[in-house]
């Protein structure tokens, strides 16, 4: 009846540092409220056979199996400061491998005490389960790299926070749930084979490429770099804000993990921050880059012995990886900006033209997601702010060499017709809080196809005075 996973648990095979074994707290009558069919059949899962109690039982850790549960340690900066963490609410079911031979972690969220969990239940509300339900799905065919979510089982129990609230596990699927906090975590032991045996296991898992090269540590540097880079310039470009991007919600393998206080933009502001524990933006819309490259140096910082025993070298080799951040970074910025207004071929202007571009959008408080759209229908003239903007534009459009079909192609790609705006996302997390899931259904329908024209209006409309979102929370 356990569903037809295929697990094979190699993290269990690092040092018992890394890891504890736990089991699920125990809930007589969990029931199913969403199940990913698409991811199931991605992963292979067969519940052709299965009724959704028997579903809810399996996805909730309620069935004894042969595998072991485990939750996995790490540590962390969080804003800043260094702590010890580790999974204080989350249990890997195990790693199951679909027939194209592909691995993903299967993690339930809200299952209950861990060795980790300090003071904490172990338990999740309702809310913020469906709230990384609906915003992970939502990305994923966003096309931004994320972890994904299969399921979300109702416990049946309350619990509390600052009020009563329904308690839910959800599960998470993703490519890896090894982190730039977990590196830091085994650099406090005195023995070094830990990081040894981590960094072997993470390239050997996940940049197998690699493994074999004279330079190896230097090339998993680059490698995380580069998927950080791509993971930060998805997230610019359709307006995203983590909220948290602590050591420990940095992914090795890029993957947008762990949805609390994340939040889009509506109006464009670089500064803008939701989280409501942010009290001096360090996780604004805009410091993103910076802050992933300062979790890479802290990832450096870990595996320096391994790129050489001459620190001061290995240092300098380090570093030289670093600088080149922000090289990679702006071009790809500026080539995503670009595609958004649809222009393709180089031009020594294009940086300052968008930048004046964002300016203006700033000043004039313009929304981001539809104002960007109006390339897409040739209606930004609405705007008499764009008015001498555009001018420069249309010269600029000249000069391009490309076809209109592939210019006008870039735009469709680049900008959604459709995110998960916080205040639908706010309206869809009360009514289910009240049983109520027509909606938040039908919107998991619409965001499948977000750069479709066919998406109703109601979900492109900027909020209300009184609908705005100045603030998300952790949901701990």
């Amino acid at each position: 009846m356990l569903l037809n996973w295929n697990f094979d648990n190699s993290y269990l095979k690092l040092p018992n540092i890394f890891y504890s074994l736990v089991n699920a707290e125990k809930y007589d009558n969990p029931q199913l409220l969403l199940y990913n069919e698409t991811l199931g059949k991605k992963l292979n899962l067969d519940v052709r056979n299965l009724s959704n109690d028997q579903l809810a039982l399996i996805l909730s850790g309620q069935k004894d199996s042969n595998y072991n549960f485990f939750s996995q340690a790490y540590a962390g900066h969080q804003f800043g400061h260094f702590t010890i963490l580790g999974d204080g609410r989350a249990l890997l079911l195990g790693e199951h491998i679909n027939n194209e031979n592909k691995r993903y972690d299967i993690q339930l969220k809200g299952s209950g005490k861990t060795p980790y969990s300090r003071n904490g239940d172990g338990k999740a509300a309702l809310g913020p389960m469906l709230r990384e339900y609906l915003i992970s799905e939502s990305m994923h065919y966003l096309d931004v790299p994320t972890t994904r979510s299969l399921s979300v089982v109702l416990t049946g129990e309350k619990i509390y926070r600052d009020k009563s609230l329904h308690g839910a596990i959800l599960t998470r699927v993703a490519e890896s749930h090894i982190r730039i906090g977990t590196f830091q975590f085994a650099n406090l032991y005195e023995n070094t084979d830990y990081i040894k045996d981590l960094t072997e296991y993470t390239i050997n898992r996940h940049f197998p490429e690699i493994k074999d090269n004279q330079n190896k540590i230097e090339n998993f540097l680059i490698k995380v770099m580069d998927k950080q880079i791509e993971l930060v310039i998805n997230w610019m470009r359709i307006g995203f804000i983590h909220g948290v991007l602590n050591t420990d919600n940095s992914s090795i393998v890029g993957e947008t993990i762990d949805y609390g206080p994340c939040a889009f933009m509506d109006n464009y502001n670089p500064k803008t921050v939701f989280s409501s524990i942010d009290h001096n933006g360090r996780y604004s819309y805009e410091n993103q880059p910076r802050i992933l490259l300062w979790n890479i140096a802290r990832l450096a910082e870990t595996v320096l012995f391994l790129i050489n025993k001459d620190q001061k070298l290995a240092i300098k080799k380090a570093e030289n990886i670093l600088a080149k951040f922000q090289i990679i970074y702006q071009k790809k910025w500026l080539k995503m900006m670009k595609s958004k207004i649809g222009l393709f071929d180089e031009n020594t202007k294009d940086l300052d033209l968008i930048k004046e571009l964002l300016n203006i959008m700033h000043v004039f408080k313009l929304d981001y997601t539809n104002t960007f759209l109006k390339f897409k229908y040739d209606t930004l003239n609405k705007h008499e702010c764009l008015d001498n903007w555009i001018k420069k534009y249309k010269e600029r459009k000249l000069l391009e060499k490309s076809s209109k079909e592939f210019l006008s192609d870039l735009i469709n790609q680049n900008n959604p017709e459709i995110i998960p705006r916080n205040h639908i996302i706010e309206k869809l997390l009360n009514e289910a809080e009240n049983k109520n899931y027509k909606n938040l259904n039908y919107f998991l329908e619409i965001i499948k196809k977000p750069y479709s024209k066919e998406i109703p209006e109601k979900f492109k409309k900027m909020p209300k005075t009184n609908e705005i979102v100045h603030e998300t929370f952790c949901g701990t």
